[in-house]
């Protein structure tokens, strides 16, 4: 019953000169995830983006607009010309059609953009809804009135450049900034709750990420680098596309056990695992590197193991959760679709050769030290070259 679809975007409209870019990669963003839902058209104005879809596709268009970072929200709409007896006739139309449960309450809200448009917006809405409850409550027996402070049903009317859109639905999206907008990011994605979190609020504020995943096979099974998988596909939906690195990290680890101080274990592992994200980044194009660390809420969460682990790493270290609790991180999870994924019981390589009592304010001098005991550009290329790379895709 749609022709049009009317996405809207917020911080992107504040860009000054650099705003065609984010809209133009917007525009583009929006073809690549719907463009398996068949034939449509794009077009963009100062305030707006229009799709116009074939009717049969529009609620699967909806279904994945809904996860595309940089829409802020976005309505199924019927659209007509900027006529006032058309625009009785489409908002009758689209009412009966929308509202099916009565009694209930509504109200008309008009946005007059175009101010060639003869009648004011308090006006249109005030003649739509006395044209709405006359002919409605013909048929439903006095079963709809009009509640302009807390109505159940929203009809809206935006009238823009001698075309008026009709609708009564506003979808949220995920709001800030269009994938590919800010660069490239590489995340260290384990199978926890935190990660897929910052990842993707990376996404939310227009990285494009790949990511990285240790695995110390035999010490973590299958089904722990399954989850990983699963978690990467999930994330996929906001971007479409994500290269998962999974470096096999069971040499490195036993290095480490073997000849690094026991209560640094945490430390070294964290400091290794930079090194191998370096190369990877270098060869991939990636910018800055993410992770899921939250100040204080771990042993290696504290300042002094941030610095000793960042001192390891070449490109600048993102921590999208860094003054976040865990309750907020776990509303987050559920909210993008990761968290019944990542309490799944499947132990990752952070749980192994983990010592009783690692230090929680290690020393960078003493990890710099405990490094220089190990042999890290063979270390680093041998997981390099047991790398597998597996490109995950999902249809949004």
């Amino acid at each position: 019953m749609y022709d049009v679809i009317l996405i809207r975007f917020g911080e992107i409209a504040l860009k000054g000169e650099n705003r065609h870019e984010f809209m133009q990669q917007l525009v583009k963003n929006i073809k690549n995830t719907i463009a398996t839902t068949g034939d449509f058209s794009i077009k963009k104005t100062h305030g707006r983006i229009y799709i116009f879809p074939k009717k049969e596709q529009s609620e699967e268009i909806i279904a994945r607009l809904k996860n595309l970072p940089g829409i802020v929200s976005f309505s199924p709409a019927i659209s007509t010309k900027a006529d006032f007896a058309m625009i009785k006739e489409k908002a009758l139309t689209i009412f009966k059609r929308e509202v099916a449960n009565f009694p209930t309450t509504f109200k008309v809200e008009t946005k007059r953009a175009d101010k060639n448009f003869p009648i004011k917006s308090p006006q249109v809405s005030s003649k739509l809804g006395a044209h709405i409850l006359e002919n409605i409550n013909a048929e439903q027996e006095n079963k709809l009135t009009v509640d302009v402070h807390q109505p159940e049903q929203m009809l809206n009317v935006e009238i823009r450049r001698g075309k008026a859109y009709l609708f009564t639905r506003t979808i949220a999206g995920p709001g800030g900034l269009p994938v590919y907008s800010t660069g490239r990011g590489l995340l260290l994605l384990s199978g926890g709750i935190d990660s897929p979190v910052a990842g993707w609020l990376g996404m939310k504020r227009g990285l494009a990420i790949d990511a990285v995943y240790f695995h110390t096979f035999p010490y973590t099974g299958e089904r722990a680098k399954e989850k990983v998988k699963e978690l990467t596909k999930i994330l996929s939906k906001y971007c479409g596309r994500i290269f998962l690195h999974v470096v096999h990290f069971t040499e490195i680890q036993r290095a480490i056990n073997e000849d690094c101080p026991e209560r640094y274990t945490v430390t070294m592992m964290r400091r290794l695992m930079y090194r191998v994200a370096n190369k990877i980044a270098a060869d991939n194009h990636h910018q800055v590197l993410l992770n899921g660390e939250s100040l204080g809420q771990v042993a290696s969460q504290t300042l002094e193991s941030i610095i000793s682990t960042d001192d390891a790493a070449d490109l600048p270290v993102l921590r999208p959760l860094i003054t976040m609790n865990k309750n907020e991180i776990i509303n987050l999870a559920k909210k993008i679709g990761t968290y019944q994924t990542s309490i799944q019981p499947y132990e990752d390589c952070c749980t192994v050769f983990v010592p009783d009592k690692p230090v929680t304010r290690p020393s960078l001098q003493v990890a710099r030290n405990a490094e220089a005991n190990l042999n890290v550009a063979q270390l680093v290329e041998e997981a390099i070259a047991k790398t597998e790379i597996i490109k995950v895709e999902s249809p949004l």
